[in-house]
C-alpha cells in the first residue's frame, strides 16, 4: 500500500472517529453554537432599532442592521465552533488516546487531519444553521450572484480551517479540556472586537487600530461585501493572507507539538 493511500485511509477513519463522538455528545457543539444564536437575536430585537440609528443616516431600520450583521455572527460562529475542536484533541491528550495512536501502525498525521476535517464540516454545518435562523427572521441576500455565493461559501471554509489549525494547536498545547477551552477563547473574541457590530469608523480612535489589525475585520467585510453588494477594496486580499498565515502557523504549530515525544 502506498503512503498516499495509507495517509487517506487512515485519515477517513479518524475523520469517522470524530464525527461520531461529535454525534454522541452534541452538547459542546449545541452550547457553542448557542452564542451566536443569542447574540444574533439580542443585538437585532433588543438593539437593533438604536444600532441601526447610529450607524446609518439616522433612521432606525431594524432589517438593514440585521443585513449588517450577519456576515460578523457568522465568522463568530466560526470561531466558537472551533473551541470545540481544542477541547475535543485535548482530551484526547490528556486521556492517552494520543499516546496510544502513536505506537499503531497507522499514518502519523491522520490523527490531526481527522480532528481538522471534522471540525470544518463541524463549522459548516454550525454556519448553515445560525444563517437559518438569519433568513427565518428576515435577512435577504438579494444582491449576491451564484459566483459571489460561491465565494462565501469558500471564504467561510478557508477561515473555518485557519481557525481549526490554531485551535488544534491551543488543544495539544493544554493540559486539560477546560485549559484548551479557556485558551480558545481568544477565537470567540476577536470578532467581537472587530467590525461585526459596528463599523471601524465609527469605533474611538485609541481602539480603531485593534479592529483593522486582526483576521476577522478583513474577513467580515469580504463577507458581507460578497453578499450585500458593498465595497470589497483589498479586504479580499487581506483576508486570503490572514487566512493562508494562520493556515501554515497553526499546522507548523501543531506538527512540531505533535511530534514532540511525550514527557
Amino acid at each position: 500500500m502506498s503512503s498516499l493511500t495509507l495517509a487517506l485511509r487512515d485519515s477517513s477513519t479518524m475523520l469517522r472517529r470524530n464525527l461520531l463522538h461529535a454525534r454522541r455528545y452534541p452538547s459542546l457543539t449545541l452550547n457553542l453554537l448557542l452564542t451566536p444564536v443569542m447574540l444574533l437575536l439580542l443585538f437585532v430585537y433588543v438593539f437593533g432599532d438604536v444600532m441601526s440609528a447610529g450607524i446609518g443616516d439616522g433612521g432606525a431600520d431594524r432589517a438593514e442592521y440585521l443585513a449588517y450583521l450577519v456576515p460578523g455572527i457568522l465568522m463568530l460562529t466560526i470561531g466558537g465552533t472551533t473551541i470545540g475542536s481544542a477541547v475535543s484533541v485535548s482530551n484526547d491528550m490528556s486521556e492517552g488516546v494520543i499516546a496510544r495512536f502513536r505506537t499503531m501502525a497507522i499514518h502519523r498525521g491522520s490523527v490531526l487531519i481527522g480532528h481538522v476535517i471534522g471540525s470544518v464540516l463541524q463549522c459548516v454545518m454550525s454556519v448553515v444553521l445560525v444563517g437559518a435562523v438569519a433568513v427565518a427572521i428576515g435577512f435577504r441576500s438579494t444582491e449576491a450572484t451564484a459566483l459571489e455565493w460561491l465565494a462565501a461559501v469558500g471564504l467561510l471554509t478557508l477561515v473555518a480551517l485557519a481557525l481549526t489549525w490554531i485551535a488544534v494547536g491551543m488543544g495539544l498545547s493544554s493540559p486539560n479540556a477546560e485549559a484548551a477551552s479557556n485558551n480558545a477563547m481568544p477565537l470567540m473574541i476577536l470578532p467581537l472586537l472587530s467590525s461585526a457590530f459596528v463599523p471601524v469608523d465609527a469605533m474611538p480612535g485609541w481602539f480603531r487600530p485593534i479592529a483593522e489589525y486582526q483576521p476577522f475585520t478583513p474577513a467580515i467585510e469580504t463577507l458581507r461585501g460578497l453578499l450585500l453588494g458593498s465595497e470589497i477594496g483589498n479586504n479580499g486580499w487581506l483576508a486570503v493572507g490572514w487566512c493562508a498565515g494562520l493556515t501554515v502557523l497553526g499546522y507548523l504549530w501543531s506538527k512540531s507539538l505533535f511530534d514532540r515525544d511525550p514527557k
